[in-house]
């Protein structure tokens, strides 16, 4: 049965809002390229991603990394930074990481679901 307060149309959607968060660490001697975070097209309307290159990293190579989305997204944080990049429908979020770099990295992800 319809909701009649509303005219007997369905109910908006809701907004939901999900924060995941993790670190990156690299031992070994060369670059290493992880795919962090995956899910299927249209799932997300938005998302905000977020790299962070510890201080104590070695201050040569940046750490990068890319967010497939509208717009394709580019992250790169020197040693003791960050970036972050808000981009619409997300699928995916992948991070290089140098030899001896480690960090963390964030995402919010923004998702509308009809009740």
């Amino acid at each position: 049965m319809c909701d009649s307060s509303n005219g007997g149309l369905a109910p908006p959607a809701q907004m939901f809002q999900e924060s995941l968060c993790g670190n990156f660490n690299n031992p070994t001697a060369a670059a290493v390229t992880t795919t962090v975070w995956t899910a299927p097209a249209g799932a997300y309307f938005s998302g905000t991603f977020e790299i962070f290159n510890s201080a104590s990293s070695p201050v040569a190579t940046p750490v990068t990394a890319t967010t497939s989305s509208v717009p394709v997204g580019a992250l790169s944080a020197t040693s003791g930074n960050s970036a972050s990049q808000s981009v619409d429908q997300p699928t995916d979020f992948e991070i290089t990481v140098p030899p001896g770099a480690n960090g963390k990295f964030s995402i919010t992800l923004y998702k509308r679901v009809l009740a």
